[in-house]
């Protein structure tokens, strides 16, 4: 324990070959006790991109004081999508292997590193990172409890070129919620996602409000929230929504209202 009763952070680097994409991944871990938060990068991002550009740096005070247990990963599956060097047929298959590394290799890790076999997560990102954030939860609501998509960029179907790809459709919330029921549908429909957005430079609000409708036709709980155009795609927009959000909603639980 810190001076002043905060907690000491620790950060811990876990690397290792995962057989799923078949390269060398890493996690990253800051804190020690609190709600686990699996942030995804922008699409060219490593696991310690939200430290270089401060993210970390502004949730310090929700991970010293054990509210929050902070994690990031590699950007694999976004590094495809936007390095032009890959068909839309490959950057499609490698989004679901990245989406089985998450759930068969990270999520296991998170909960072994919290004590938990059953500790929900709340996962986050901005950009390309808010897409794997609401994929992750709709994909596995088993898993995941809340995701906070700063600035998304939900729809990929313009690298597909006119093209149906079956891999695509089950990587991308807004093409395969139409079909989803069953149980997941209903656990997912307890879940909470937020989709703040700026509507300044380089922003597309408009993404985010399609990714809600969806959401919402399928009575899943959502929430858009326009920051305004003082709010530009940078992370300086999101290192602010970031801290406001995880303050609100780090302790949320699925039989609460949704607000």
């Amino acid at each position: 324990m810190a001076p002043g009763g905060r907690l000491r952070v620790l950060k811990h680097v876990y690397r290792w070959y995962s057989p799923h994409v078949e390269q060398d991944v890493q996690l990253v871990r800051w804190g020690t006790y609190g709600t686990p938060v699996l942030l995804f990068p922008t699409a060219g991002g490593d696991a310690e991109e939200v430290e270089r550009f401060h993210l970390i740096g502004v949730l310090m005070p929700l991970i010293e004081s054990g509210r929050i247990k902070v994690y990031s990963t590699d950007s694999i599956a976004g590094k495809a999508w936007f390095s032009n060097q890959h068909s839309a047929e490959y950057c499609s298959l490698f989004q679901n292997r990245f989406d089985t590394l998450v759930y068969k290799e990270i999520v296991p890790l998170i909960r072994q590193d919290c004590a938990s076999s059953d500790i929900e997560i709340i996962t986050a990102g901005a950009s390309i990172g808010a897409f794997n954030a609401v994929a992750t939860i709709c994909r596995h609501p088993d898993v995941c409890r809340l995701a906070i998509a700063m600035s998304g960029t939900y729809d990929l179907s313009k690298y597909l070129e006119g093209r149906f790809i079956q891999d695509f459709y089950f990587a991308s919330p807004l093409h395969f919620l139409p079909g989803l029921d069953g149980p997941v549908l209903e656990q997912l429909r307890k879940r909470l996602i937020l989709l703040p957005s700026g509507e300044g430079d380089f922003e597309d609000i408009g993404e985010s409000w399609r990714m809600g409708n969806a959401l919402g036709d399928k009575g899943v709980p959502n929430r858009v929230d326009p920051w305004g155009t003082e709010w530009r795609h940078d992370w300086v927009t999101w290192r602010v929504m970031l801290p406001k959000y995880l303050a609100e909603f780090a302790d949320w639980q699925s039989h609460e209202t949704t607000p």
